[in-house]
């Protein structure tokens, strides 16, 4: 006699099966919950599932947490696409540049990696050529094309007041890093270079140096001019002065100041001390003065700008001025960002980054 087994009938494919000890619930859980699903199980509107969803303040205590408690239970987790579509923006920071320094690159990066941690939005990068015919229409085309929800503008790229004006027409929100203000305080952020190489000359200066040279960054950058004023005029105020001969202008790259410094070096009344205005600048300097056999500190002097990794790790350990990048973007960011509302160009404050000089072992007093 046949018997016929008992069929089960199995769950739809896309229903996750229920925790132990959880109530049956008349949704799917997981991934395919919606906000829909949410707001019926909760007693709630739409708009509200979605307010709680984003942290707005505009939601009363004892509702926010009935609707998070469904969504724990339902372990929902919001879907970025659908949300962008909602917002009619990608949850996406444009991060803008072109700079020779990968090193700086690198600190921007994480900085405001830092500040975007715990969030919904995620980071691209669009490196450009400031020199090209392009560069305008192709950054608005990047913003256009990832639907961007705000821009970080990094120098010299953030100088340039006609891309700022094609970022304003298409809407985009933007924050400009950059060595003295350009702009107004709630979209930019400054560091104050000029000021931050009057301690270096001061430094020198106090440590009995008359005789110096100085390695500019290359034109078009603003940070270049601002270092060489800045040094220039601290120095002019002690009554010294740097001879046109012995300022030449570098690229912010470590050949450009293994050559530069070679030039300096070689001249019949070479100087005593040398300002590099960044620190792979200062590590050619000191390929060049090994070159030509000088010790330093013993025959010359050096500083640097920046302080990143390298300056520690050179012998002697390179005197700099420290430049906080990362704290820099981290600001650049919370300007840029705010948990309920997406981006906005609210002031932070802290907008105003005032580096500083770090004594290691590449200065001495002169020998003559």
């Amino acid at each position: 006699m046949k018997t016929r087994a008992k069929s089960r009938k199995s769950a739809p494919p896309h229903q996750a099966e229920q925790p132990a000890g959880e109530a049956e619930l008349p949704v799917p859980v997981g991934r395919n919950t919606t906000i829909n699903d949410i707001a019926r199980l909760a007693g709630v509107s739409k708009k509200t599932v979605s307010r709680v969803i984003n942290a707005s303040p505009m939601v009363h205590a004892e509702t926010r947490s009935r609707v998070e408690a469904v969504i724990r239970r339902l372990r929902f987790v919001p879907d970025p696409q659908a949300r962008g579509l909602a917002f009619r923006r990608s949850f996406l920071i444009g991060l803008v540049y072109d700079n020779p320094n990968a090193q700086y690159i690198v600190n921007a990066q994480d900085g405001v990696l830092d500040a975007l941690r715990g969030s919904d939005f995620e980071l691209v990068v669009h490196p450009c050529d400031r020199r090209s015919a392009d560069l305008i229409p192709g950054v608005r085309r990047f913003v256009e094309r990832q639907k961007l929800s705000g821009v970080i503008l990094l120098p010299p790229v953030s100088e340039n007041d006609v891309l700022v004006r094609e970022l304003e027409d298409c809407g985009c929100p933007f924050v400009r890093v950059a060595s003295a203000a350009v702009d107004e305080p709630a979209r930019m952020v400054a560091s104050n270079d000029r000021l931050a190489v009057v301690e270096a000359a001061n430094y020198l200066e106090s440590l009995g140096h008359r005789s110096f040279g100085f390695i500019s960054g290359p034109r078009g950058h603003r940070s270049a001019l601002e270092r060489r004023e800045g040094f220039l005029a601290a120095l002019a105020k002690r009554g010294l002065a740097v001879p046109a001969a012995r300022i030449v202008e570098g690229g912010y790259t470590y050949e450009s100041g293994v050559a530069c410094g070679e030039a300096l070096l070689q001249t019949s009344e070479r100087p005593t001390a040398i300002f590099a205005s960044n620190d792979e600048m200062a590590a050619g300097v000191y390929r060049a003065a090994h070159t030509l056999g000088l010790a330093i500190p013993r025959d010359l002097s050096v500083v640097g700008f920046d302080d990143g990794p390298i300056a520690a790790r050179l012998l002697p350990s390179l005197t700099t001025i420290r430049l906080p990048i990362r704290d820099i973007y981290r600001v650049a960011m919370a300007k840029l960002i705010k948990s309920d509302a997406g981006p906005a160009t609210a002031d932070v404050s802290g907008a105003l980054v005032v580096p500083h000089l770090v004594v290691r072992d590449s200065c001495a007093p002169p020998l003559r």
